[in-house]
């Protein structure tokens, strides 16, 4: 952990301010609930994020990415570190303070079948909590839905129906209205396509789009999926194993990725012409267990290019040009 992290104000420029956090999950304990085994799923993540960007968090599965965002949401209490929302440290709020921020940040998840109530038709899973928050009086919440509906893509007839009679795609359309129901600031999309088909995938993702310039939304969007997070961010970070191991504008990560991690990941990402030879970075190895982590930097035991240094040191997260930060002790040489 910085020694230094609580000297600096939030960044008045940032909605989103994330310093050194870190989120463990305890494994195993002993019989008087000493932990004695830790899986430490975020680890010193740092980054600033402003209102109306969209940050895309990329990483292999298991890097941590949905645990990050739950955490940054308070769905996970965090053990260490700040999160800053408009200036406020919300990773102490409790009760009412904490209650009152959930109308702020809100969250889509990966899965529309298993994240919508079977028995709840749309109406009531967009009214109740438009009615629980207060968002407009009693009398307009169906109006207010309805609207809200069409600025989804939902026709006005689906209100009486029930989650089990729509589509993949119409279901996540459903899930979104959800989320924005409350009028929130800041959303974590987290891997919002995945499930869904590629045609569909570009209707929704075309759609987060147009309601992120009409309502002036901010996007914490997760995904594994390079070609989606190119094209809807403004901002990207490339986790490992709980680590960020670059961060940076999207212009400087796609066309000058620094980190061995980062240049892997993007060699992957398919070419479609069939005349230009793809420079491929087959990495050896599987990935370390998050709850046995290598020693010094995450990643060099599938590196190319690891030193004696990267198996001893752990890099500093440093930024190499203005906004491109990287956590490797070769760029920090160059």
């Amino acid at each position: 952990m910085s020694e230094n992290k609580n000297i600096l104000p939030p960044d008045p420029e940032a909605i989103l301010e994330v310093r050194n956090l870190e989120k463990r999950f305890v494994l195993e304990k002993t019989l008087m609930g000493k932990p004695t085994k830790e899986l430490v799923a975020v680890n010193d993540i740092s980054f600033k994020l402003k209102a109306g960007e969209t940050l895309g968090i990329v990483g292999e599965s298991g890097c941590g990415k949905t645990t990050l965002g739950r955490t940054i949401l308070r769905l996970h209490p965090s053990n260490g570190g700040e999160i800053y929302f408009k200036g406020q440290n919300i990773a102490e709020l409790k009760g009412k303070e904490l209650r009152d921020l959930r109308t702020k940040m809100q969250i889509i998840f990966q899965d529309p079948y298993s994240s919508l109530p079977p028995r709840a038709t749309v109406g009531d899973i967009l009214s109740e909590p438009v009615l629980v928050h207060g968002i407009v009086p009693k009398s307009e919440v169906k109006e207010y839905v309805l609207d809200l509906m069409e600025k989804c893509g939902l026709r006005d007839y689906y209100y009486e129906r029930y989650p089990h009679e729509f589509s993949g795609g119409q279901r996540q359309r459903i899930c979104i209205a959800r989320a924005l129901s409350v009028k929130p600031e800041l959303v974590i999309c987290d891997e919002p396509v995945s499930a869904l088909d590629v045609s569909i995938q570009a209707q929704i993702i075309n759609l987060l789009k147009d309601l992120q310039r009409s309502m002036n939304l901010t996007y914490l969007f997760i995904s594994h999926d390079l070609s989606v997070v190119k094209f809807i961010s403004d901002k990207v970070g490339v986790m490992y194993l709980g680590k960020m191991m670059e961060f940076g504008d999207k212009k400087d990560i796609f066309g000058n990725p620094l980190h061995p991690y980062t240049k892997a990941l993007f060699s992957a990402i398919p070419n479609p012409d069939p005349d230009m030879k793809m420079n491929r970075i087959h990495l050896e190895g599987d990935i370390p267990s998050p709850a046995n982590p290598p020693s010094g930097c995450r990643f060099h035991t599938r590196c190319p290019m690891a030193t004696e240094e990267c198996s001893k040191c752990v890099p500093e997260y440093r930024e190499v040009e203005p906004g491109h930060f990287v956590a490797c002790h070769l760029c920090h040489k160059n």
